[in-house]
């Protein structure tokens, strides 16, 4: 069993307050797909979706997101936080899950959710803190582990 140090507890904290708004987020497209409230938080203040591709691809992420990535994120970071190995692996295994999400979704929504959230916050938090959060612990758990 490995100690939980002080950058672990910063990575797990870090990481669970970067993914409680999309806790909410994902939970509000579950129970209210089509509400306004939903698209003003999936995809902008007044926003509407592109298309039913766009819409079905949202949807989707909030079922993979609630049935696999979260609970994932927690398992993990319970482990790491007990110091056993598998708990290293779930974190790794949703910090590549965030990269390659958040990846993908920085380009691809782009075009929609860039103008109404701006440059600071759609590439540091509305995507990019996804993206820095996973990469910061892949290199941990590999440092951990390695």
């Amino acid at each position: 069993m490995m100690q939980a140090t002080y950058l672990t507890w910063t990575l797990v904290v870090v990481g669970v307050l970067l993914y409680l708004p999309v806790m909410y987020a994902q939970a509000l497209l579950l129970i209210r797909p089509h509400s306004q409230r939903a698209r003003d938080v999936a995809i902008g203040k007044g926003e509407q979706w592109r298309d039913k591709t766009h819409f079905k691809g949202a949807y989707a992420y909030a079922w993979a997101d609630v049935l696999v990535q979260f609970p994932v994120l927690l398992a993990g970071s319970v482990g790491v936080l007990l110091g056993h190995m598998w708990g290293y692996i779930l974190w790794f295994g949703v910090a590549v899950i965030a990269v390659y999400v958040s990846v993908h979704l920085w380009f691809s929504e782009r075009e929609y959710v860039y103008p109404s959230w701006g440059p600071w916050a759609y590439y540091t938090f509305y995507w990019g803190g996804y993206v820095y959060w996973g990469v910061a612990v892949i290199a941990y758990v590999l440092w951990r582990l390695i």
